[in-house]
């Protein structure tokens, strides 16, 4: 475990980093794209807050993000047992040690794997449900006060495709990514006027466990790395995410230069 980091500005004009001296809260990063936002949000110049439920995992993003920007913060939470007033202490903690938070990216979800609706077991569709929707509704419920006091802040989930979880057997997952989608729309509308930018991110298709639970290795050949992922996360994050505003970016086919921002269906 760290110690709380100081955001004090270093000595020195600020070097152009998109992130430099925000705080950035990532909710899953001990996983495969969590980790990799964790570490380009750190390049960047931000002061990481580490959430995520295994203490092991997050030593070792710890290690990496260490080596490339701020000393970060570990926060071990376990998302599914979590409730709103653990969540609040969470933004009670951060505001008192950090004094801020400029960014909110959600990477948190759980996926059991696929399986017949007849077939699935109700307290695991149950838990698709709430580590996908409710658990990421009420780490954004718990931060938004502390976001609304920045003049610029992002608030961005990770969703997934979906043509592809709304197929058959993707369960309590796949209903939930369409309830995450209502949700980064209906807070779009309501946060419209505020300081606070509401977006989505799509991956595209990634090499990381929660895909290995429905695609072997040569069924996938377009699953890649999580960097360009990654990459866009720091940008929905930054001040130009506010050309996102209320849209998902499609990480796997972003626009190009001089192109309008595309909305991922």
């Amino acid at each position: 475990m760290s110690a709380w980091p100081s955001t004090s500005p270093a000595d020195g004009a600020l070097d152009g980093r998109p992130l430099q001296d925000r705080v950035v809260l990532i909710a899953g990063a001990g996983g495969g794209l969590g980790s990799a936002a964790a570490v380009a949000a750190a390049e960047a110049g931000a002061t990481v807050v580490l959430l995520g439920r295994k203490p092991r995992r997050l030593d070792r993003v710890y290690a990496q993000v260490q080596a490339v920007g701020p000393e970060p913060l570990l926060y071990p939470m376990d998302l599914e047992g979590a409730g709103p007033d653990d969540y609040a202490e969470l933004a009670q903690a951060v505001a008192q040690e950090l004094g801020r938070l400029d960014g909110l990216l959600i990477c948190a979800a759980h996926f059991p794997g696929l399986t017949p609706f007849e077939l699935a077991d109700p307290a695991s569709f149950a838990r698709a449900v709430h580590v996908t929707l409710t658990a990421p509704a009420w780490l954004a419920q718990a931060c938004l006060p502390l976001l609304r006091q920045r003049e610029d802040a992002a608030l961005v989930f990770t969703v997934d495709a979906p043509q592809r979880v709304g197929q058959a057997y993707w369960g309590g997952y796949g209903a939930a990514q369409y309830g995450l989608r209502g949700l980064i729309g209906s807070l779009h509308d309501e946060l419209a006027r505020s300081p606070v930018r509401v977006s989505g991110l799509y991956p595209g298709p990634l090499r990381t466990a929660l895909r290995a639970r429905a695609y072997s290795i040569d069924q996938d050949p377009a699953a890649c790395g999580p960097e360009a992922a990654a990459a866009a996360a720091v940008t929905l994050l930054s001040a130009a995410g506010l050309a996102w505003r209320g849209q998902v970016f499609d990480a796997g086919n972003p626009p190009s230069a001089g192109e309008g921002v595309r909305k991922a269906e």
